[in-house]
């Protein structure tokens, strides 16, 4: 199932209001929006849409289990847009396992929310959650954005047990159109892991039990589901969507036999770069155009994750890429034996912005942003927590977003103390994050930007020309020194976190808190936000 936006021509909302008039209907404005709605609704425009947080059993992997889902699916529904619509998310919280967390806040991946930064769903951070029988509307405009992008729950690590899904927003006037004849629902795929245990009571390092392709996959010892299935017509050109909605591993993907040509990176455009194989860490997002050129027959997608001791074994990490008139059938190869070599995998330094003329903000040196900062992460003496410059971040008892609604006019000001970084407007920041924690490489996810990145992991020179834009970067391992540039330009509290969903629930986060005194300004927030936190006090007063 996929959620669909367009925008609606002004002239046919006109002749919807015409036709109100002739056949004489008085209605109140709720009324009257609700019979609009329903008419686009019909005719396919959508821009409205309620999303049940519900539990229930399903077995993706044939492993049957109890999960938090989007409308009962996994994954959750795909989210589509046009360029400039306006979203209207209703979140209903429908929640009534308690093995599994009862609260919900969603966080729409990538989008910069300039001016909604209460509606980044970010929990405790820009509001409470979401209180079983409740609803919070999630209503924004991406504005100027487009491309590839996810969705999933920010609460603690929800996400894990089910609620997560994509989301792309396609561009009428897309430089890249001519270089691809397909681009639709059928076309977006999703990578994610799967576990056989509530995310409440995983063990301190959890393990997944199966990589999930589409919401289908295997696992050792595991039955013979069948596999997900991306179907083409030879002689024809496919705009994929790799979307990796993981909470812990990377992948190398690959379809065998084929080569991709990535054309955008995380919602922002890149010159074309051909590769035979990717890495796309957890929160990344590719479009990769698939020319199917070869012979009609069925073969292997692959997404290996970058575990130790990870294979093909029992055709997991695996789908299909399925030509029309082959046969109903997995690919003759033994994808554990035949496994090919890669001889153009994906270097990020590599990708460059479409747009030559974006240039990193500051001066083109190491240390030249108007604000520098070392974020140094290492774990715990005990191995339950991450620190950032020796802090753990503690998910405050109110909202970041809250306390500065209630007037801390500084970063100052905020708790919890030590995980804060005020940015003032107007300025150039660098962010340099130096690998080497254990159980890494991972990614770091920035809301409310995307960065410039000037030193990638895998190397040691600084790109101040044309550095690739992003949201998620791997910070690398042991010797990296991965930096990125952005400027603030728009206020808020924003999350820099691990987009290792474990990895966060452990304190692996601070809180950038940008240009403060604007955002009562430019923040409005309405009464239904404000209720969130007193619901949510008094719903779960007694939990930890």
């Amino acid at each position: 199932m996929s959620i669909r936006f367009r925008l609606p021509d002004p002239a046919h909302l006109i002749s919807l209001l015409v036709g109100l008039r002739n056949h004489a209907v008085t209605l109140s404005c709720c009324a009257l929006c609700c019979y609009i709605n329903e008419r686009l609704r019909s005719e396919g425009y959508w821009p409205c849409a309620n999303l049940n947080i519900v539990n229930r059993r399903i077995a993706p992997d044939g492993f049957n289990r109890q999960a938090t889902l989007v409308n009962g699916e996994f994954p959750g529904p795909l989210i589509q847009a046009t360029k400039g619509a306006n979203f209207r998310l209703n979140v209903i919280n429908r929640l009534n396992d308690s093995s599994l967390d009862l609260g919900t806040s969603i966080h729409w991946h990538g989008i910069l929310q300039r001016t909604t930064n209460y509606v980044d769903g970010a929990a405790f951070v820009t509001q409470c959650p979401i209180i079983p029988k409740e609803s919070f509307l999630y209503q924004f405009n991406a504005e100027e954005q487009t491309g590839t992008y996810w969705y999933h729950s920010h609460l603690k690590a929800q996400y894990c047990d089910g609620l997560r899904g994509p989301l792309v927003i396609y561009d009428p006037k897309d430089p890249h159109r001519g270089q691809y004849d397909i681009d639709n629902a059928d076309t977006v795929i999703t990578l994610g892991d799967w576990y056989h245990y509530s995310s409440l009571v995983a063990p301190l390092v959890p393990e997944f039990n199966s990589t999930l392709i589409n919401g289908k996959g295997r696992y050792i010892g595991g039955p013979s589901v069948p596999l997900a299935v991306v179907n083409v017509i030879r002689n024809k050109r496919y705009r994929l969507r790799i979307v990796s909605i993981s909470c812990d591993p990377a992948f190398y993907f690959s379809i065998d036999s084929h080569q991709l040509t990535i054309i955008e990176v995380d919602g922002n455009n890149v010159q074309p770069l051909v590769v035979d194989s990717l890495q796309i860490f957890a929160g990344q997002r590719y479009s990769a155009v698939l020319s199917a050129n070869q012979p009609v027959s069925n073969y292997w997608i692959r997404a290996l994750p970058n575990i130790v001791n990870q294979k093909f074994t029992n055709s997991t990490n695996l789908a299909v890429l399925r030509y029309s008139g082959a046969p109903t059938q997995d690919p003759k190869n033994n994808p554990a034996v035949n496994i090919p070599t890669s001889v153009l995998p994906l270097n990020e330094a590599n990708l460059h912005p479409l747009d030559v003329k974006v240039d990193p903000p500051g001066k083109p040196f190491p240390g030249g942003a108007d604000i520098n900062i070392n974020l140094d992460v290492k774990l715990s003496d005990d191995s339950t927590k991450f620190l950032i410059n020796g802090v753990t971040f503690e998910p405050p008892k109110v909202p970041v977003l809250l306390q500065i609604l209630n007037g801390a006019q500084s970063a100052s000001d905020l708790v919890p103390k030590g995980s804060i970084y005020g940015l003032d407007p107007n300025k150039s920041v660098e962010i340099t994050i130096p690998g080497g924690a254990p159980g890494g490489p991972r990614p770091i996810h920035l809301h409310g930007h995307s960065f410039h990145v000037v030193r990638s992991a895998g190397s040691s020179t600084y790109n101040f020309d044309n550095p690739l834009i992003r949201d998620v970067v791997n910070i690398g391992g042991a010797g990296d020194a991965v930096t990125i540039r952005f400027f603030t330009d728009n206020p808020g509290p924003w999350s820099l976190h691990s987009g290792n969903a474990w990895e966060l629930d452990k304190g692996f986060a601070v809180v950038l808190a940008e240009d403060v005194p604007e955002v009562s300004t430019k923040d409005i927030v309405n009464a239904q936000w404000r209720a969130l936190c007193p619901a949510y006090n008094s719903a779960f007063a007694n939990s930890s």
